[in-house]
């Protein structure tokens, strides 16, 4: 069933879209499924679980943290970790840095900007982002490499305030693209939509989709 759902979703995304499966609760067996079919591209929202399958599974994954992530736990996913969607401070930054540094590897990461309009999800403003980048702090981190943009829906059937919010966020990214990374090739990607709502991000600009339950089922 994995594989089918795999290929079904891979059909209908455009080839410069990532396509991130997102694996939390999810056994191992369920991955590998998904890795035999040629997903390469793994979403954990939990530091523990995600460092328990990297141990197992083959090195050649690419593993994104999606979760809200802790300073305390970066250590544990430095070594590893392809891209973390959910930074949302400087102070995060920093440990992801100092971590990066101890690894001799430079870290991707995305700005999570708040767009939604429920209260629990996490997230900078466009004012908080600015300050953050404008920051001597920012200017001095040599191991981390920010890349592009994420951002969370409100969970709604409403698909015009599901678009709208989509939209700001491309907004966002754009005035960053031109006023602080211009010059930067990396700083390209937009990681927004998930199962319910992939092809409506993808309209607006995504191009990182996090899709679970619509390879994996339910929970």
């Amino acid at each position: 069933m994995i594989t089918e759902k795999l290929a079904e979703i891979q059909k209908s995304i455009p080839a410069n879209v990532c396509l991130v499966a997102v694996s939390k609760t999810k056994p191992v067996a369920d991955l590998v499924e998904a890795y035999q079919a040629g997903q390469r591209h793994f979403g954990e929202n939990k530091v523990q679980e995600m460092t328990e399958k990297w141990e197992v599974l083959p090195k050649d994954i690419q593993w994104h943290l999606i979760g809200h992530l802790q300073t305390n736990k970066v250590k544990y996913i430095a070594p590893y970790v392809h891209l973390i969607h959910s930074v949302d401070s400087l102070k995060l930054l920093a440990e992801i840095n100092k971590q990066g540094a101890k690894h001799q590897r430079v870290i991707s990461v995305l700005l999570q900007f708040y767009i939604a309009k429920e209260e629990t999800k996490f997230g900078l403003d466009y004012e908080e982002a600015n300050h953050l980048l404008n920051s001597e702090e920012y200017t001095s981190f040599k191991n981390i490499q920010v890349v592009g943009v994420m951002g969370m829906a409100s969970f709604t059937v409403d698909d015009s305030i599901v678009r709208a919010e989509f939209s700001q966020l491309k907004e966002f990214f754009s005035k960053l693209k031109s006023t602080f990374f211009q010059n930067d090739d990396s700083f390209k990607e937009i990681s927004m939509g998930m199962s319910g709502d992939y092809q409506l991000a993808i309209e607006e600009g995504s191009t990182i989709v996090r899709v679970g339950s619509s390879i994996f089922g339910g929970r």
